[in-house]
């Protein structure tokens, strides 16, 4: 089965010097397709010198935007993503290859182990991501924000909307897969110490820790995270009207408030849950 080989890049020379090579040399059937997201280093004119399609953008976008034009450049049935820093080997991604020609999923990811997270905070984040993703859909996810994975183009190209145009994208695009019905699975990889600076922001990132949270869950279905919500609301209000008409003999402002916002809870979830569901109507 054809596949191409999607990298975006952002002043990543030096790793790419020594990836590329070696990737044309192991998989040499593969179309390879460097994504230059606005790059001040020499990392274009090196691809161009390599021989591998690439695609510009004139300034920053985002890994998001970079995965996005990389994919509708392709032109395989299957398109496997990988990092230009160094941290995927190209022996997992012809793992990866093989594992989608022999045992076809529309989606397979790599999936790090303890010592393939970049930091203390990372490990953090991401095995509280894992956590909560799997408790949103009823499914094990092993390693929902990995950067190595191979897709199934067709399906991917339909979720294309979806995904932001900065770095979390494989998180919508596990949550948006397994929403559709579409198949995925995990296979275990090697993450090597990446190469050169790294263009996350821990503090910024921090504050994007949360979005994702909530994305995750409102991307996969509202309810479960608005329901829950609505009845901690209405319970609390309850609670605190029979505690105030025991003891003062009347019902407060406060009781109101938060039975109130129970019910415009409730509502705000039921909404979405019917939006999510116009998303993803026409789904195979």
């Amino acid at each position: 089965m054809s596949t191409s080989i999607v990298i975006p890049a952002k002043n990543e020379e030096f790793s790419l010097k020594s990836l590329i090579p070696e990737l044309k040399a192991e998989l040499p059937q593969c179309e390879i397709i460097v994504v230059n997201d606005g790059s001040t280093d020499l990392s274009e004119s090196i691809c161009k010198q390599l021989g591998v399609t690439v695609v510009k953008h004139e300034y920053s976008i985002g890994n998001g935007a970079a995965i996005k034009s990389g994919a509708r450049a392709s032109k395989s049935e299957h398109i496997l993503f990988m990092d230009a820093d160094g941290q995927h080997t190209v022996q997992d991604a012809k793992n990866l290859i093989q594992r989608m020609n022999n045992s076809p999923k529309d989606m397979i990811i790599g999936q790090r182990n303890r010592l393939g997270q970049a930091s203390l905070f990372r490990l953090i984040a991401n095995s509280f991501y894992n956590w909560f993703s799997s408790k949103m859909t009823g499914y094990k996810i092993s390693d929902l924000t990995s950067g190595l994975r191979i897709v199934n183009r067709k399906k991917f190209l339909k979720i294309l909307y979806l995904l932001p145009n900065g770095f979390s994208y494989p998180t919508t695009s596990t949550m948006a897969f397994l929403r559709s019905g579409y198949s995925v699975d995990f296979l275990p990889i090697n993450v090597q110490k990446r190469i050169g600076k790294s263009h996350i922001n821990i503090i910024k990132d921090g504050f994007r820790f949360f979005l994702i949270i909530i994305k995750i869950g409102t991307l996969y279905s509202p309810l479960k995270i608005f329901l829950p919500l609505s009845l901690s609301f209405f319970t609390l209000g309850i609670s605190y009207y029979v505690y105030t008409l025991i003891e003062f003999g009347r019902f407060t402002n406060m009781s109101a408030l938060l039975i109130t916002t129970s019910i415009i809870t409730f509502l705000i979830g039921l909404v979405s849950e019917q939006i999510t569901n116009l998303m993803y109507k026409d789904s195979e």
